[in-house]
């Protein structure tokens, strides 16, 4: 087989699995296309169904406590895993080894193994029903994973730039920030896009720790009016569709971010 047509059956390959994931997707933006019971329209296609749902129920408050809780998640997780990364790399001390251990321990365990325990402490502080709340449990799900993207990525920053800095007087702070941050961009992203889905999808840990309507997250909003509207199904795709946007927005904005042009580039000449 020639090296082309190698090429052209992988091609083929990925675009027919390609198809097979993207047929769901598009069954939910043709059904949120069509007017259900509640729009009371009688075009074939049409944004009744967004309308409706973003006018009838509290959609709006649904996705801005995801949001909320979500942006705030990332940026402590990404702003806490960078630094605890950058030890994990750089350092080789017995304290670094028995940290990394513990880490790779408590990223093996389920989430809802500390669900319940969680729940009861929160409960005593008044953390329960309260993003606030929420939004801990988010970081501590999510932080062990975050600082291993980081420490893996911070791996491939040769030390020979850092130990440049320092030689110019730049002190460890200094090479961190400016060195190894400037040129840990695609890792940064990596690790926010992980945190970010983490906390956008979850439907387990808030279901346990929120109550009032007013405090759902989009989440648990969809599965809530899934419930009481299983029949209508245009507005419960509306629903799903609206929960689909900011992922895809995200992907569509940081993509062309990833890249490592810039340790590439800090290279050249040495």
């Amino acid at each position: 087989m020639s090296p082309d047509r190698g090429r052209w059956w992988r091609f083929a390959a990925i675009l027919l699995i390609t198809a097979v994931v993207l047929v769901p997707v598009a069954a939910v933006l043709i059904l949120s296309l069509r007017p259900g019971v509640a729009s009371g329209s009688r075009a074939a296609f049409g944004l009744a169904n967004f309308t409706h749902v973003l006018t009838d129920i509290p959609t709006l408050t649904w996705l801005g406590n995801s949001l909320g809780v979500t942006l705030a998640t990332v940026a402590v997780s990404v702003a806490v895993a960078a630094p605890a990364g950058y030890v994990l790399s750089r350092g080789r001390s017995r304290a670094v080894s028995t940290y990394s251990l513990l880490l790779f321990v408590v990223q093996s365990l389920p989430v809802i193994t500390a669900v319940i325990p969680l729940f009861i402490l929160f409960a005593r502080v008044g953390l329960v029903d309260n993003l606030v709340g929420l939004g801990i449990v988010y970081v501590g799900a999510s932080m062990s994973v975050a600082i291993w993207m980081m420490a893996a990525y911070i791996d491939s920053i040769p030390v020979s730039l850092e130990e440049a800095a320092w030689i110019d007087g730049a002190s460890l702070f200094t090479g961190f920030t400016r060195i190894v941050l400037r040129n840990s961009l695609p890792g940064l992203l990596s690790t926010a896009i992980f945190t970010f889905l983490v906390s956008w999808n979850d439907y387990l840990v808030a279901i346990v720790f929120l109550r009032s309507q007013e405090r759902f997250t989009l989440p648990i909003g969809v599965q809530t009016f899934f419930q009481q509207n299983g029949t209508d199904w245009g507005s419960v795709m509306a629903l799903a569709v609206i929960m689909m946007l900011p992922p895809i927005i995200v992907f569509a904005t940081l993509n062309k971010h990833f890249s490592v042009g810039g340790i590439g580039g800090s290279l050249a000449g040495t």
